[in-house]
């Protein structure tokens, strides 16, 4: 999990999340959305991947980013957990 908590301290990161939500979309198309260089967009789509919060498929030259729902599910649930009140952990 501290794969995951790494890949979210930075923002682009974040932000490549939160635009996947909505669905898949290309690398090219993520990137646009950045005022980076296309290796630092590379770099940071390849530690979403190791972290596991993305999933990548290549269609010919073209490869189109997923989030991975069951890691962002585990990662909310621990999230929970961590944030739930100490009274409310007994009477689970």
């Amino acid at each position: 999990m501290s794969d995951v908590f790494s890949a979210l301290a930075h923002p682009v990161r974040r932000e490549v999340l939160r635009l996947l939500r909505d669905g898949p979309m290309t690398a090219g198309e993520l990137a646009a959305q950045f005022e980076v260089a296309k290796p630092t967009m590379s770099r940071h789509f390849a530690t979403l991947k190791e972290a596991g919060l993305i999933q990548a498929e290549k269609v010919g030259n073209t490869i189109r980013y997923r989030l991975n729902a069951s890691v962002a599910e585990e990662l909310l649930g621990l999230m929970m957990g961590l944030l739930q009140s100490p009274d409310a952990k007994k009477e689970s």
